[in-house]
């Protein structure tokens, strides 16, 4: 069975240099690596003993669904193993999902997240396993090798398998979703009507590298409140209801007409908000979300005492 990693990148650079050398460190190596670039140039990287094909995405901004479909096309892999570009894969990843494959459909392997500053003195397994944590808002790994996961909301891009036949089964992704947001829901929805299964596996990991990040994205307002409306249009109901709860606890969009819009432009406050801060391996919109909600009833708690 040949084997195709595929990745998109703009920019990033050093966070893809790692990738690739986490995938040079593998006790099974890849039969190639497919990279959607998003940016001008090509990326310089370290050579290895399987081929790295770089394809140009055309335009404008971040296209992360086309790029994905670009790359997922070009490969020639009867297994596609999706990683994103700040994502180091562990030497058993690509073997876990290789001998996890029988069983079909969408395996999402385990993440855990690395501190500001350990990738500094390069690749150190040990140190990754004792220093990275789990996400305090998604599952962790399954008792045995595979878990079922009955929510297609559960879908993440970030680390995931599956057949050939059963990416074209799915269609890939919808490329009507522009920018940052929803489109990785929307895969899982269109893998849900495709009738493809949702494994959590206990293996196949990857280690996400420190980045400032904000949650919620607050930096891709206009692209998450467009792609909500896609996933509206196309479904019946909007995605991403925590991000957009958030954003109207701030003051940032409201329905209006039916319709999500911005209110005001993002501010620095809203930056300092959301930001990941260095001391956090990752920014929760659910921290951000609960300060909110707590603000938001004490704020009322004079009127209800008043009436």
């Amino acid at each position: 069975m040949k084997i195709s990693v595929c990745t998109i990148g703009a920019g990033r650079a050093d966070h893809l240099d790692f990738l690739v050398r986490g995938l040079r460190a593998s006790l099974l190596q890849p039969d190639e690596l497919v990279i959607g670039v998003m940016q001008d140039d090509l990326y310089d990287l370290p050579d290895t003993d399987f081929p790295i094909r770089q394809i140009f995405v055309p335009g404008e901004g971040l296209p992360l669904a086309k790029a994905r479909n670009i790359a997922a096309s070009a490969a020639r892999g009867e297994l596609l193993i999706f990683l994103d570009v700040d994502c180091i894969p562990s030497p058993h990843l690509i073997g876990d999902y290789a001998r996890l494959a029988d069983a079909g459909g969408i395996l999402m392997g385990e993440v855990r997240y690395l501190p500001r500053g350990i990738t500094d003195s390069g690749i150190d397994w040990e140190r990754f396993d004792a220093l990275s944590v789990e996400h305090r808002d998604r599952a962790g790994p399954p008792v045995d090798p595979l878990g079922p996961c009955h929510d297609y909301r559960c879908f993440w891009s970030l680390n995931f398998s599956l057949s050939r036949e059963d990416w074209a089964r799915v269609g890939g992704f919808d490329e009507s979703y522009d920018g940052y947001g929803g489109e990785d829901t929307d895969f899982g929805r269109m893998a849900d009507a495709a009738g493809l299964a949702f494994w959590w596996t206990r293996g196949a990991r990857a280690y996400h590298q420190y980045h400032p990040h904000h949650m919620p994205p607050v930096h891709h307002l206009d692209s998450v409140i467009a792609n909500a409306e896609r996933f509206r249009d196309k479904w019946g109901h909007h995605t991403m209801e925590h991000w957009l709860r958030c954003f109207r606890l701030m003051g940032l969009a409201a329905p209006i007409d039916g319709r999500w819009q911005r209110l005001r432009d993002t501010c620095e406050d809203d930056l300092a908000l959301t930001r990941q801060q260095a001391d956090q391996p990752y920014a929760s919109s659910a921290i951000v979300l609960a300060q909110l909600e707590a603000e938001a009833e004490a704020a009322t708690a004079p009127e209800m005492a008043a009436s």
